[in-house]
């Protein structure tokens, strides 16, 4: 469960970046009132530390990222 949260901030913290990148668009502090807004700072935060965690993901065993009821499938 938390892999799967980590990867939707991670997700939600690219589309943020593509839209900065893209459109000079920060739509976390257009939200949440700036970048200097205690929310948005927590908000990019929690996407660094979730960034952080799904690096993890790149050297655990294959294996141990599937599904059980996927691996009874194949």
């Amino acid at each position: 469960m938390l892999d799967r949260i980590a990867l939707i901030l991670v997700v939600l913290g690219a589309l943020n970046w593509g839209s900065i990148g893209l459109f000079q668009f920060d739509m976390v502090a257009w939200i949440f009132g700036g970048q200097g807004a205690v929310v948005s700072r927590i908000l990019y935060t929690l996407v660094a530390l979730a960034g952080i965690w799904c690096v993890s993901l790149l050297f655990r065993e294959r294996s141990l990222l599937q599904n059980p009821d996927d691996a009874d499938a194949h």
